[in-house]
């Protein structure tokens, strides 16, 4: 998963690059706020992928526009990591659920292309755990979220890809995600 990631940081310093030199003004409002509700998908990595190979979750994201191309972010939303089959035992982990909080910046460096960065708290809900272990004596921890991503936005839509690790209390692990999101100035 090292490569992917590794891979990841390359096609955002290219992009940043490449598109960097005929930047363009996006069309945030300065001083306004917009509201977005979104849809995601992601595949575990690290330490979660032992345990699930799909998440799948929601958020809602306020950005407030600092400059034409500069905005503040704040999202917040759930996501579920589905648990897999344990091959030793042939049963089923119980899913990871996690709410994150996140604050951030999106940065356009060409007409509707963003660099997105955010930093937070994620506050495991349930953990993994296998059917036969008492789900309440599982850790249910915090962990701190990093989170790179590059994207898409017009008017109404915002499509974006990231990679979001999430650390702590010795089980790291991360997520690779795709999230489709609606939204509108408010």
């Amino acid at each position: 998963m090292k490569k992917v990631t590794n891979l990841l940081a390359a096609a955002v310093i290219a992009g940043a690059i490449f598109f960097g030199s005929s930047a363009k003004a996006q069309t945030i409002t300065p001083d306004k706020f917009r509201f977005g509700v979104g849809v995601e998908g992601g595949l575990a990595t690290g330490w979660a992928h032992n345990y699930s190979n799909l998440e799948l979750g929601g958020t809602a994201r306020l950005q407030y526009g600092l400059s034409n191309n500069l905005a503040l972010t704040l999202t917040s939303g759930y996501y579920n990591f589905f648990g897999k089959t344990d091959p030793a035992t042939g049963d089923k982990y119980q899913s990871l659920g996690m709410v994150p909080i996140k604050a951030g910046i999106k940065a356009f460096f060409t007409k509707n292309l963003y660099f997105g960065a955010e930093v937070g708290a994620g506050i495991e809900t349930k953990a993994f755990a296998s059917q036969g272990i008492d789900e309440n004596n599982v850790g249910k921890e915090t962990k701190l979220i990093l989170s790179p991503g590059v994207g898409y936005a017009n008017k109404h839509w915002d499509v974006g890809v990231r990679y979001e690790n999430f650390s702590g209390q010795g089980n790291n692990y991360g997520l690779a995600a795709l999230r489709v999101a609606y939204g509108f100035g408010l």
